[in-house]
Formats: C-alpha cells, sequence, structure tokens
C-alpha cells in the first residue's frame, strides 16, 4: 500500500461523506495549489516522468493522461501536470450550462475498486471553459477538451449544438474528444450508430482546426463499433478514445451488489477486461490506421502495461487515479520506460 493510500486517500474519503463534495473540496485545493508555482515544482519534481509520443500529430508529453470527468471545468489546470500527467482532457462540456442530474449522483464502491456515476454532465458551458482558457496560457502538456450534447437539445438538433461548443473551444485545445458514449444524457448513444454519426463527425471535420477523436462505449457490439470505425475513418476523425463508463454490473464485489443498482455508468477494475477488449478490437480493426487512447479500469501498472499491448497509444485515468493517486501516474509511466 503506497503513502498516499495509507494517508491522504483515507482522509479524503472521510472528509464530508458524500463522495462529490469530496471531489468538489479537492478541486478546489489543487485550484488553489495550481495558483502557486512554489507548491507546483516540489510535486513535478517528485511525479511527472518526460516519455513523449505522437498520436494523431499532438505530441503528448508521456503516456498517462488525464481522462474526462475530473476536471470538467479546467479551473484546477497546472496542478495535473505536476501530478504526473502528461495530457490533460477536462470536460465534458456543452453548448448550454446545465446542473446535471439530481443527487446523489456519485457512489464509490472501495470493495470492486470501482465508481458509479450519473452526473449528467454538469458544467458551466462552453462559454465559461472558453473565457477561461482565454486568459491563461498554454499548458506544458496538451490539452485535451470533450465536447458534448445540451441535455435540453433534441438529438435532431445535435450537431449545430456541439458546433456551438467546437467554435468556442477548438482554438484552445490540442485535441477536441467528440463523447457520444455517456450513458447519463438521454438518447445520447443513438449518436454512435452509422447514420447520426456520419452527420456528426462530417460537420465537425468540416470545421475543425484541431484533431478530433470519437469516444466509444464499451458497451456497444463489435458490429456496432465497426461501423462506427468505418465512418471515422472516411470522414477523417484522427482517433478513438476507447472506453466510457458501462452500464453493466459485471464483477462487482458480493458486498458492493447491492449498491450497483444504483443507476449511472460503472467504471474502475470491473471495466478493466472490457476496455482492453474493445482497444484490441479497434487497434485490429483499423489496422492501426486510427491511434486509440485506452482508459477504463487501469487500476495498477500491469492493467496500463497490458493496454498498450492491446494498442494503445497512451491511456488515460480517472477511477484508477482516484483510488491510486499520483503514485499510480508515476508508476505507469516508470514502466512504460522500462523501469
Amino acid at each position: 500500500m503506497t503513502l498516499y493510500e495509507r494517508t491522504l486517500r483515507t482522509a479524503l474519503f472521510r472528509l464530508g461523506g458524500d463522495p462529490e463534495t469530496v471531489h468538489v473540496r479537492t478541486l478546489r485545493a489543487l485550484s488553489r495549489i495550481s495558483r502557486r508555482p512554489a507548491a507546483l515544482a516540489p510535486l513535478r519534481k517528485r511525479y511527472f516522468l518526460s516519455d513523449p509520443v505522437l498520436v494523431a500529430g499532438v505530441r503528448f508529453a508521456n503516456r498517462v493522461g488525464l481522462a474526462a470527468g475530473l476536471d470538467k471545468d479546467g479551473i484546477a489546470l497546472d496542478a495535473w501536470p505536476a501530478l504526473g500527467f502528461g495530457s490533460v482532457e477536462v470536460g465534458t462540456v456543452t453548448a448550454k450550462p446545465q446542473p446535471g442530474n439530481d443527487k446523489p449522483r456519485l457512489f464509490r464502491l472501495p470493495a470492486s475498486g470501482a465508481i458509479i456515476n450519473r452526473m449528467g454532465f454538469n458544467n458551466a458551458g462552453a462559454t465559461v471553459l472558453a473565457s477561461r482558457l482565454g486568459v491563461r496560457g498554454r499548458l506544458p502538456v496538451p490539452l485535451g477538451i470533450s465536447i458534448g450534447k445540451s441535455k435540453v437539445t433534441p438529438l435532431a438538433d445535435a450537431t449545430e449544438d456541439y458546433l456551438v461548443s467546437l467554435r468556442q473551444l477548438q482554438k484552445y485545445a490540442d485535441y477536441v474528444a467528440i463523447n457520444v458514449s455517456s450513458p447519463n444524457t438521454p438518447g445520447l448513444r443513438r449518436l454512435a450508430g452509422k447514420t447520426e454519426l456520419t452527420e456528426l463527425v462530417s460537420a465537425l471535420v468540416a470545421e475543425s482546426s484541431a484533431p478530433l477523436f470519437v469516444k466509444v462505449a464499451p458497451d456497444l457490439t463489435d458490429g456496432a463499433i465497426a461501423d462506427l470505425l468505418d465512418v471515422c475513418v472516411e470522414h477523417g476523425v484522427a482517433g478513438i478514445i476507447a472506453t466510457n463508463t458501462t452500464i453493466t454490473r459485471n464483477g462487482l464485489a458480493a458486498v458492493d451488489v447491492s449498491r450497483g443498482e444504483e443507476g449511472g455508468g460503472l467504471s474502475g477494475r470491473p471495466l478493466t477486461v472490457r476496455a482492453r477488449e474493445v482497444v484490441r478490437f479497434v487497434h485490429t480493426e483499423t489496422a492501426g490506421k486510427l491511434p486509440v487512447i485506452g482508459v477504463g479500469g487501469i487500476m495498477t501498472p500491469g492493467d496500463a502495461l497490458r493496454m498498450f499491448d492491446a494498442g494503445a497509444a497512451v491511456v488515460q485515468l480517472y477511477t484508477g487515479f482516484v483510488y491510486g493517486g499520483p503514485t499510480l501516474v508515476r508508476a505507469i509511466n516508470k514502466s512504460a520506460l522500462g523501469g
């Protein structure tokens, strides 16, 4: 057990009881640290390892990125590279600000190494994020921005909704992620269908100045993923992010089965195998033409190495970081370097 697991994680999990309260307070603390270079320097020295890799024309500073969802509104941007991350993905952000789903909407399942969330794209909106990014300089690592559909926007108008966000945010992004895979916005996953996705990505690619990645749900069949990949290749999508959370409840520890009845997307250890299977399928199906960012169930350096072996160019952490902290980020990067 690492020092983070013995001390800081225990304190954070006890703070305020509710996981979302802990998350908000932690983000605020990291936001304050982000404004103090003297505090960031020793963290960066301890946790950051350089291992540059070029993916879809983007030079990632190392092979471990922060997944979307941890810092939706980009309020702690400078803290993440200091904690070891070689890229940072903010969002998912929507064209219109929205409060998200009713609380409680975030649940920890420690025995399963898992989290269930039904946040519902709670964020301050694309305009606020654009204003925040417009008054600061570039990050020392690539910045990805994940965009999704506003809940109040009908599916028939989804393309224009995504375009509103893209137009405001693309100049600040090293890449843009198109989120059509969250289970927490009604109907959103229908946009991953061949007809709907063709309309969406063709419009976004035509206007984007940044590489576009499509984020894939782990619950799609191989046939549905193959159709999605055909659309992405045909219309010039730069890469794939695999995967998002799952609506299945396979792999939960017995003590967590009743808590697994909470609605929302499941992430963490129960997703490890399926996420890797999807990454391998994407890599094989496209013969490596579409680079893959692997995310889902990466809880140990071994999980990350197996994800790389499956075809991921880089990986991202969300639940693994919640449970393992910056120690895990450094350990994965060290393992990737052969250390």
